[in-house]
C-alpha cells in the first residue's frame, strides 16, 4: 500500500509503501517522488533504511535530488513510525 506524504510547490508529490522485507528479511520502505511534466513524469525513488536511489527518470536536477535524499535520510524514524501505523491518517 502507498501512503501520501506531502506535496511540494513545484508540485512534486511524495509518497511511501508499508513496510516490506528484502530478500534477507530486513525491514524496508520505498519513499517515491514524483512530478508530472509533458513528457511523463519526473521520478525518484528511495530505498529505507539504506537510503539510496533505486529508480531515477525525468529532469530532477541534483540539487533537487540531493535535497530530497536529506529529507530521506532525516527522515528515516519518521517513515518507519507512521508505516507501522498505518499512513499519515493513522498516525
Amino acid at each position: 500500500m502507498m501512503h501520501d506524504y506531502c506535496k511540494y510547490a513545484d508540485e512534486t508529490e511524495v509518497v511511501f509503501t508499508d513496510i516490506m522485507k528484502n530478500e534477507k528479511g530486513e525491514e524496508i520502505i520505498h519513499i517515491h517522488f514524483e512530478r508530472t511534466t509533458e513528457q511523463g513524469f519526473d521520478s525518484v525513488r528511495f530505498e529505507l533504511p539504506s537510503c539510496k536511489i533505486l529508480y531515477k527518470d525525468g529532469n530532477y536536477t541534483d540539487e533537487e535530488i540531493a535535497i530530497f535524499k536529506t529529507v530521506v535520510e532525516r527522515g528515516v524514524p519518521h517513515f518507519y513510525r507512521i508505516a507501522r501505523e498505518g499512513g499519515l491518517e493513522s498516525a
